[in-house]
């Protein structure tokens, strides 16, 4: 590929695509397709960097024929044809698509309609237990949604009706979306791993009349048994009119539960239920690290389409392919993966833990079943590099063409460790978002080069920018994420929100009408996009302010550090505190000579403000059940704010870690 002439000094890529590559790209045949339909620039011949810069400039620009492009262009099916479409774009509460009527599930099993691929796999599973993935073809997913689906409707599930799922990432947990999704019911679901108070947290606050769950599930090889968990949210739910048993570890039904096999064993075909563009589809929880998470509904219509431009378009998915992403249904990305069957793909469920029976289990799965995209964490990355994993070496990863992290952001030395240890012509797309849209908002281009470092660009529809304090937008320096034109899988309300003050308050506040997400980013004259962490717990020093995610890169590289947390303390006499925690890897001793590589590290490689004034070592670090450090109310408990108001004890991984950090705010006063 060829590019404009740059400096000496410019950064060079770590990896660019082929020209056969960037030729056979879904978004470079979008790209000539809809400037000749719908008006988009023309392609710029030879200059891929510049051609989705001028396609994204459009994008961002002309929202409406964006829009209708991307439904013709995936073929999206209105019952009902709308309006316009965007006929309000204020935000929040930007109508999309009046008067437009779909179904999502619809779209998901459309491929089960083509005789050539009813018996190809829609879906592949595997878990601890089993080494040989497990087959669920497209006629079979069909059949078993429809099935299903009638069931709902006897049971008298009604479009709006919610239904639970409280399920690992197993096919019955797909079924039952989409069966929820097809009679227009609206779908939630927690990981099994998450305890009785944390599910309750989230489901009492939406009522479902449904219960799908699991007696139990297998995890870093032990039988994990929920069936006391079952009973007491059956207990604590009143609205629940059936609960649907799913035996995973062979316990019969208990009394007043259907059997999973009783409702899925008939011959139906799926009626959908014809809903509005803005029905909603399913409802996703924050964190809830502080109080009750939030319930962020999104629509069938709006995650219909952002999730056929997102993997269409970006992460390049179509028939043949198949997607795995390692998540559970906790996670926003569990959603995400689901949607792999919009794009015709087979989508891959492993359930099991991502380090069983070695550190290198995630590339065992891609291997089995031989993705072609192989999703995982940032997180997981560096466990491999500090494991000294080669899965290059050890696994014939041979139809692997991309691999895409999230969840943090991936380190400098995550990009090298995979380009030096996977593969080196390897598409590497670290891609960054949230649960608020279940998408991203910059990340994977097929067509673009990878700096290590860096996502690639911000996405297509996605009018991203970084904003100083004054909503002023900067190149090359480090602002807010901010949106400032609606998306349509931007949250159509929060559950239990009926003046949307709550809604306004997340994202809305600090710039009105503009969406503020929370996280520091930089966008590059180049058009990519650096990841600095969460601006609610920036660290400033002296006026500096710099990520937290910056800090973890440098002091992780350390083979000593297995994690850490670094947090900035104001303090009541105007100072400012900035202690690092450290997690120390077996063996590993906090002693004058790792104090002092640690500081040094710090001081070298980012700034001499951000050497943190303690390193203090503790004996683990807390994450929130989808796994992410927990900064905010670990600050608030070194201000003194007492347990109980500073975090949500249910949604933290391991709630005993967070007597560490009260017990050192009552030492220090």
């Amino acid at each position: 590929m060829t590019t404009a002439p740059q400096p000496a000094d410019s950064p060079q890529p770590l990896w660019s695509p082929g020209p056969d590559r960037i030729a056979r790209a879904q978004v470079t045949r979008f790209h000539t397709w809809a400037a000749q339909k719908h008006g988009a620039p023309a392609p710029v011949p030879g200059d891929p960097v510049a051609s989705y810069a001028a396609l994204h400039r459009w994008s961002v620009e002309q929202l409406e024929p964006f829009w209708q492009a991307v439904c013709e262009w995936c073929d999206v099916r209105f019952t009902a044809p709308y309006e316009r479409v965007l006929a309000d774009r204020t935000m929040p509460g930007a109508q999309w698509f009046p008067g437009a009527t779909l179904n999502y599930a619809e779209h998901a099993l459309r491929a089960a309609e083509d005789p050539a691929r009813a018996d190809e796999p829609a879906l592949l599973h595997l878990d601890e237990t089993h080494d040989d993935p497990r087959t669920v073809t497209w006629a079979e997913l069909r059949r078993q949604v429809g099935s299903l689906a009638a069931e709902l409707r006897r049971l008298g599930v009604r479009p709006g009706d919610r239904v639970s799922g409280y399920l690992p990432n197993v096919p019955q947990a797909v079924v039952a979306l989409l069966a929820t999704a097809a009679v227009g019911g609206v779908w939630t679901s927690c990981a099994p791993d998450f305890g009785a108070r944390s599910v309750l947290d989230r489901f009492q606050q939406v009522e479902p009349v449904v219960l799908f769950a699991v007696d139990g599930y297998h995890y870093g090889g032990k039988r994990h048994e929920r069936t006391d968990v079952v009973t007491e949210l059956r207990a604590e739910l009143p609205t629940v009119r059936a609960v649907v048993h799913i035996p995973l570890l062979g316990t019969p039904a208990p009394e007043g539960a259907l059997a999973w096999d009783d409702l899925t064993s008939k011959a139906a075909e799926p009626v959908f239920e014809q809903v509005p563009f803005a029905h909603p589809l399913w409802v996703l929880y924050s964190s809830g690290t502080t109080g009750l998470p939030k319930a962020i509904v999104q629509s069938q219509g709006g995650i219909l389409l952002e999730h056929l431009k997102q993997l269409t378009l970006h992460c390049d998915l179509g028939p043949g392919d198949r997607f795995f992403w390692y998540t559970s249904t906790g996670w926003m990305m569990w959603n995400f993966l689901v949607s792999g069957l919009l794009a015709g793909s087979t989508v891959v469920l492993y359930d099991g833990s991502p380090g069983h029976p070695d550190t290198a289990a995630q590339w065992r799965v891609a291997e089995r079943t031989r993705a072609t995209l192989l999703g995982t964490s940032a997180a997981y990355v560096m466990a491999c590099r500090k494991a000294d994993v080669h899965p290059g070496r050890d696994f014939d990863l041979s139809t692997v063409r991309c691999v895409a992290t999230t969840g943090s952001p991936l380190p400098p030395d995550g990009f090298r460790w995979i380009h030096d240890r996977v593969a080196e012509d390897m598409w590497i797309a670290s891609v960054s978002g949230g649960t608020d849209v279940c998408s991203c908002f910059a990340g994977a281009v097929p067509t673009l080069p990878v700096y290590i470092g860096e996502l690639q660009a911000p996405c297509l529809g996605t009018d991203l920018q970084a904003w100083d304090t004054h909503g002023r937008p900067m190149t090359d320096e480090v602002g807010e994420l901010v949106v400032t034109n609606p998306m349509p899988s931007m949250p159509v309300t929060f559950w239990n929100d009926p003046d949307g003050a709550r809604y306004r308050e997340s994202y809305f506040e600090m710039f009105p009408g503009v969406w503020r997400h929370g996280d520091w980013i930089t966008l590059t004259s180049r058009g990519s996009v650096v990841i600095h962490g969460r601006s609610d717990s920036t660290l400033n020093r002296q006026g500096v302010r710099m990520g937290s995610a910056d800090i973890y890169e440098a002091v992780e590289r350390l083979p000593e550090i297995r994690e850490s947390l670094v947090i900035g303390v104001e303090q009541p006499d105007g100072g400012y505190w900035m202690p690092l925690f450290v997690h120390l890897a077996p063996g590993a001793v906090l002693d004058e000579a790792l104090l002092d590589v640690i500081k040094r590290t710090i001081r070298e490689q980012l700034s001499p403000r951000h050497v943190p004034d303690e390193v203090i070592e503790v004996p683990g670090i807390p994450h929130t059940l989808t796994g992410k450090r927990i900064e905010v109310p670990v600050k608030r408990l070194l201000q003194g704010t007492p347990l109980e108001k500073a975090v949500n004890p249910g949604s933290v991984d391991d709630v005993a870690l967070l007597d560490f950090y009260e017990q050192l705010a009552r030492e220090r006063g």
